[in-house]
This record gives structure tokens, sequence and C-alpha cells, in this order.
């Protein structure tokens, strides 16, 4: 089941990085449109700073998105043997309690 959940998680970053990165695409534009250098070369440098500050954007929700996955994985790992060592308990009165065992 492990597998499975990778395989998803794998193919949700490859989708959200594609998409992420046609995202980035739409702001870089043509630059050969605009007539004047110095608007050209001031246009592009505030594009290239919004793509950076997108880039690093990403960056963060993925990490946090792995943080998250990570912890809840965790979470349940110990809610899963937090309930293992409870039927484990449970069984042990029951043996007490019908005198199979003192």
């Amino acid at each position: 089941m492990n597998e499975i959940s990778c395989s998803s998680w794998l193919r949700f970053l490859l989708f959200f990085s594609s998409l992420s990165l046609q995202f980035i695409s739409g702001f870089t534009g043509d630059s050969s449109s605009s007539n004047d250098g110095k608007k050209n070369a001031t246009s592009s440098n505030s594009k290239g700073k919004g793509v950076v500050i997108i880039c690093v954007i990403i960056l963060v929700v993925v990490l946090f998105s792995v943080f998250l996955f990570k912890y809840w994985q965790k979470k349940k790992r110990e809610e899963q043997y937090a309930r293992l060592l409870k039927l484990f308990e449970e069984d042990d009165e029951l043996e007490v309690e019908l005198g199979l065992r003192d």
C-alpha cells in the first residue's frame, strides 16, 4: 500500500511541477515587441524577479507539503501502534476474566 501512495504522490508532484512551469513560462513572454531598450531591460528584469519569487514560493509549498505528509504518516503510525497495544491489553483482561490466566 505504501508503494501505491508513493506512486500517486510522485504523480502529484510531477503534475504540480509541470503546471507551475507552464505558469512561469507565461510570465516570461516575448520581450521583442517593445521598441525602447531601457523599457525592455527593466521589464525583463522585473519579470526575472517575479519568476524567482514564484520558484521560491513553489519550493516552499512543496517542502511544506512533504513535511505535512511525513507528519501525517508519523501520526498514523503512532495511532496504529497504540491500537495494537490496546488490542493486546484487552486480550490479557479477557483471559483473566475467563479464568484462563491469573
